[in-house]
């Protein structure tokens, strides 16, 4: 565009030349019929000149948004769940014409890795960052030097509570304790018969993945809570047991020995499929079990690993199956709600975020005031997993 506008500039005089750098190089055939219009009337000659600004400013917007680069940190590529985030953000990436490099660490439990992952996406100097954080408090030092740098984080997925004011300019995620009392609103009422006929202690298995993150760390506490909570409306006491950070943080862990339902946590040492199988073991080999949570991917798919040498799962309690709900989407999840093995699962929309979050680091970079965006958390099972409103978010 330089070279053009300066051979314009050596051919016709300045305003002639301001117009044509505003048309374009679709405008180059007409512009020399459009040169004596102009000249015939020259006290109308801002009036063009005005008219063609927003068209000139949707062009500078287009180069500059060309110019931007942003580092996005995933939390892993270990599930599809990711795959479908980096998805979103390669679609958006291209639609606004700006660049995304991509990284992540092998599993969600390389919090180190993902640290220093951040620390070299600050020194490559980008536009902006998109963080999916492993840990919430393990990046608080790396989003200082990334503000004292003038590089604006945008976070999705998870937020971070503790982020030093101002260096995380927005959050784009869903509610997930909002999500997690989700499972429980729909869990809670197939079991109620279960739980309301029982003549001892009943329990629920809760695996999650690790209890660091914010958006795991959420969501189990929000089960733990309208569990509680509803249980607590038909007359019965809960105990929660387990990890100590869910005991610990929940709103009642209540008394083990007059419990009339136990929720059990556990967590495992590392964020795979297999280590959180041997948990849900753990936990589907007690008799007085009858439920389970799985609070994201990972998780649930440990859950119907455990099961598939246990098979204990199913959706009808009146028969003794152990009704599981999980998190997110995915080919076994979906898979196994189809065939009654799961009895449904709630589903973000990983695509979303990642579209937003390339689109809210662009607005920023041109200078645009953004807050935070909240996602949708939805339910399904196998009644309505086809429904159009559901469909779209269950990823592969």
């Amino acid at each position: 565009m330089k070279k053009k506008m300066l051979a314009v500039l050596m051919c016709t005089a300045m305003t002639a030349t301001m117009l044509a750098g505003c048309g374009g190089k679709k405008e180059e055939a007409s512009a020399p019929a459009e040169a004596p219009a102009k000249e015939e009337a020259p006290a109308e000659e801002a009036a063009p000149e005005e008219a063609a600004a927003p068209e000139a400013e949707a062009e500078t917007e287009t180069a500059k948004g060309g110019d931007y680069t942003f580092e996005i940190i995933v939390k892993s590529y270990q599930s599809s769940y990711w795959q479908a985030a980096v998805t979103g953000v390669n679609q958006a990436a291209a639609d606004l014409g700006v660049k995304a490099n991509c990284t992540g660490p092998n599993n969600e439990s390389d919090i180190a890795d993902q640290v220093n992952m951040l620390n070299s996406a600050i020194n490559n100097a980008p536009d902006g960052i998109g963080l999916a954080a492993c840990d919430q408090d393990a990046c608080l030092d790396a989003l200082q030097t990334a503000m004292d740098k003038g590089i604006p984080v945008v976070c999705f997925d998870s937020g971070i509570p503790k982020a030093p004011a101002g260096s995380v300019l927005s959050t784009i995620a869903t509610d997930n304790y909002g999500a997690g009392a989700t499972a429980a609103d729909n869990l809670y009422p197939a079991l109620k018969e279960t739980i309301a006929n029982a003549t001892a202690p009943v329990r629920i298995g809760e695996v999650n993945q690790e209890a660091t993150s914010e958006s795991i760390t959420s969501r189990g506490l929000g089960f733990i809570d309208k569990f509680s909570e509803l249980a607590a409306a038909d007359g019965k006491k809960v105990a929660v047991i387990g990890n100590e950070y869910y005991v610990n943080n929940c709103k009642d862990a209540g008394d083990e020995a007059s419990a009339d339902i136990i929720i059990e946590v556990a967590v495992p040492a590392q964020t795979t499929v297999e280590l959180c199988a041997t948990e849900a073991s753990a936990i589907l080999n007690k008799e007085d079990t009858i439920g389970m949570f799985g609070s994201n991917q990972v998780a649930a798919e440990g859950i119907l690993t455990a099961n598939g040498n246990l098979s204990v799962l199913g959706s009808d309690p009146a028969a003794g199956d152990i009704l599981a709900a999980g998190f997110d989407a995915g080919s076994v999840i979906k898979g196994a709600i189809k065939d009654g093995t799961m009895f449904g699962a709630v589903t973000q929309s990983p695509l979303a975020m990642g579209i937003k979050t390339v689109e809210t680091l662009t607005a920023i970079a041109n200078g645009e005031t953004v807050s935070d965006i909240p996602t949708e958390g939805y339910w399904y099972d196998s009644t309505n997993m086809e429904d159009a409103s559901i469909a779209p978010n269950l990823y592969d």
